[in-house]
């Protein structure tokens, strides 16, 4: 779909207009068009052929004109205009997390920053923080910043690549003569970040299909083009350009060559290891005695022929996998999920409301939704006071009675303050059926008064599930500073949950801290934090992130019946009284 292309486009158009001191309004408009064309499941092309644009949320008569200029052109009259207005390089320096217009703009005008070479110098020499409204601080988390974009340059997060990618292994599955395509690559593992996207094919002519697949509409340019091999450029689905290799395999090594190709590089030394020890050879042809081949056909007999079970393609990192010889646990998965435990309404920053996502989410097959809309400090989100709050309970017990075969839970996403204290009493909590507790301010603060926060949090008997535990964003925002040992600890002594986000941008937990969490006895909840029905369909990236971690069903708290759930929150609450 174009719709990330566009989007992207339009934030753009925000940031500039943010530059230039463009109206707030204006700002606004582009920010909110952008947000719902990134949501739409539908293409907005094919609405744009219906004449329905001016359907989408945001989008009225003059931004409907600009999808169309793209749609035809490729281009955005006014984005270019702005673009031309200033400096090359300052959008770019929007992306370093903690620089915004306004120290752009100063920056550019008493410093002339116009690049990132430029503000690493002013950084280095001292001028940055000499600058009025900087300071010291300022300047360090900027630095920071940069340090972040760095680390992270060349990736993009998994959910914004598998769109792309199942697009393309559709647009390959419908050349002729394909009889197989798949996805492999850190992808098909559910690594959070991807670089570059690896496809395997079975075709009768390889040479023909490379062509087609080169001449693709998606793709901006071609480094190769062989007879079993195309490798091209497509548009990022957030900035930039993504690598897309394509390799048309024999069938008689297809299988060898999806386990090449999508097991990670330690992983495969592991299993080259166990096949030398054999005396044989394995690569991506087929695992070989000598030059007879003996398995190669479909993944599962390489596996087999080494003495392993077959290992689920999220483990393959050579984190135990070999060690246990395969036999690892059955891992959660998105069929063993009863419910998601974090979504949002309108009542606060959502944009369906209460009947629509308890419809949407009975429509996946789940049996409960928890409806965890923001808490008051969060203004900017729309947060609920007391009072709305407590309205809010009875409109989702009054729709939980009106929809039939879905349970809902009346929640909250409670914030947890700078001082350690939460939004809300514990007699306004205890009229809640679900709350999680979740930082989103002062995450800037020292790794002990972080990590105090959140265990304070969890020793609260009302607080069923710590949100989005590292606060981090992915290629925008590190995680915050936080001694993971005490908090898993904690959540365990406790018995609190942790959120695994399945919200593309987030991934929080991570793998490696879901693992470190099992191994310390936590449990936890697999969410979406959707504030759309169409966000409800993340779900797979939290499940594929906590597969990862190696969890298994029993590990997640809404794999469960709801009788299970309720009878596990209400020992909670009484084991903390």
């Amino acid at each position: 779909m174009i719709n990330p292309e566009i989007a992207a486009v339009f934030d753009e158009i925000a940031d500039l207009l943010e530059l230039t001191g463009g109206d707030r309004f204006r700002v606004n408009s582009y920010r909110k068009a952008a947000r719902s064309i990134e949501d739409l499941t539908e293409d907005v092309a094919d609405l744009a052929n219906r004449g329905e644009l001016k359907k989408i949320p945001g989008v009225g008569k003059g931004t409907a004109e600009r999808i169309m200029q793209y749609l035809k052109t490729g281009r955005i009259h006014v984005h270019q205009e702005l673009l031309e207005s200033i400096p090359r390089g300052l959008p770019e320096l929007l992306t370093v997390p903690g620089l915004g217009p306004k120290k752009v703009q100063a920056l550019h005008r008493e410093l002339g920053v116009g690049s990132m070479a430029d503000l690493e110098a002013v950084i280095a020499d001292g001028r940055a923080e000499k600058l009025p409204g900087f300071g010291k601080k300022s300047v360090e988390k900027i630095a920071e910043g940069l340090a972040f974009l760095k680390r992270s340059a060349g990736r993009t997060p998994l959910g914004a690549v598998l769109p792309l990618a199942e697009g393309l292994r559709d647009a390959v599955r419908e050349f002729a003569g394909v009889r197989r395509v798949e996805i492999a690559g850190s992808a098909r593992r559910g690594c959070e970040t991807v670089g570059d996207i690896d496809l395997l094919c079975i075709a009768e002519d390889g040479e023909q299909v490379v062509k087609s697949f080169t001449e693709l509409p998606e793709v901006t340019g071609v480094r190769a083009a062989g007879e079993t091999k195309g490798s091209v450029l497509v548009a990022g689905p957030i900035r930039g350009e993504i690598q897309v290799d394509l390799r048309v395999v024999p069938e008689e090594s297809f299988g060898a060559a999806l386990q090449y190709f999508t097991g990670s590089k330690e992983h495969n030394v592991r299993l080259r290891e166990l096949a030398v020890k054999k005396g044989w050879k394995l690569n991506e042809y087929g695992l070989f005695e000598g030059d007879r081949p003996i398995a190669g056909r479909e993944e599962a007999e390489i596996y087999e022929k080494l003495g392993l079970r077959p290992v689920p393609p999220e483990l393959r990192e050579d984190r135990g996998e070999i060690e246990c010889r395969g036999e690892t646990p059955r891992l959660v998965s998105l069929a063993d999920l009863k419910g998601d435990m974090h979504v949002h309404s309108t009542a606060s920053d959502g944009r369906s409301t209460i009947e629509e996502m308890a419809e949407a989410a009975r429509q996946r097959g789940y049996s409960y939704l928890a409806i965890c809309d923001h808490s008051k400090s969060s203004v900017i989100a729309n947060g609920l006071d007391e009072a709305r709050l407590l309205r809010h309970i009875q409109d989702i017990r009054a729709a939980g009675k009106r929809i039939n075969g879905l349970t809902l839970l009346a929640g909250i996403e409670c914030d947890i303050l700078a001082n350690g204290k939460l939004d809300y009493s514990d007699d306004v909590l205890a009229q809640l059926d679900w709350v999680i507790a979740s930082i989103h301010s002062a995450q800037q603060q020292d790794r002990a008064s972080l990590t105090r926060r959140s265990i304070a949090a969890m020793e609260n008997p009302y607080i069923c599930c710590l949100g989005h535990p590292s606060g981090r964003l992915l290629g925008r925002r590190d995680a915050m500073n936080l001694d993971w040992d005490e908090i898993f600890a904690a959540a365990a002594r406790t018995g609190c949950a942790l959120e695994v986000s399945a919200s593309w941008q987030r991934l929080d937990l991570k793998d490696v801290h879901i693992r470190q969490a099992i191994d310390a006895g936590c449990r936890f909840a697999i969410s979406t934090d959707a504030h759309s029905t169409e966000q409800l369909d993340q779900m797979p990236l939290g499940v594929q992130t906590a597969r990862r971690g190696w969890a298994t069903a029993d590990d997640v708290l809404n794999t469960w019946p709801e009788s299970r759930l309720r009878e596990w929150i209400a020992a909670r609450r009484k084991a903390g009284r």
